[in-house]
């Protein structure tokens, strides 16, 4: 079941993305950061456990981001990431965005669910705040994507 995320969520969510976080494949996310962004974030829940995660934050504007999306391993492959950003894409439209970008490690699944890559620089400026502050900052290798919607 895709739902939004409740408070119970966070620590769950937590420990999702720290898994691929070890793998280097997204950023860590501190409990902090999670609790204050709750609102932005669905969870998939089975069996009373959350398996797969993501976030809509409104960046400016017309745009907005679909942020830390995971799912855990034995649940990869059928179809609750795409199910997942669908959500936010939703939520994205309701909201009155136009734009949706990711900045991602993952570009291809991106791609099949309608994301063209574009050139960083194309984004505001504002978002690149949260990335003064990351440890890959300024060699990062995530790609950026976009979709209209």
């Amino acid at each position: 079941m895709i739902r939004k995320a409740k408070i119970k969520d966070i620590k769950q969510i937590q420990e999702l993305i720290a898994c691929f976080a070890r793998r280097d494949e997204m950023l860590p996310r501190s409990l902090n950061e999670l609790y204050e962004n709750i609102r932005d974030f669905w969870v998939y829940e089975d069996r009373g456990r959350v398996a797969g995660c993501a976030a809509l934050h409104v960046s400016w504007d017309d745009l907005a981001e679909v942020k830390a999306l995971a799912v855990a391993k034995n649940k990869q492959g059928k179809g609750i990431g795409r199910d997942l950003v669908a959500a936010c894409l939703a939520e994205a439209e309701v909201m009155g965005a136009k734009k949706v970008f990711v900045l991602t490690y993952k570009p291809k699944f991106f791609k099949k669910i309608g994301f063209r890559k574009i050139k960083h620089e194309s984004l505001p400026h504002k978002i690149w705040a949260e990335c003064i502050n990351c440890c890959k900052f300024p060699n990062c290798q995530e790609i950026a994507l976009l979709k209209i919607l």
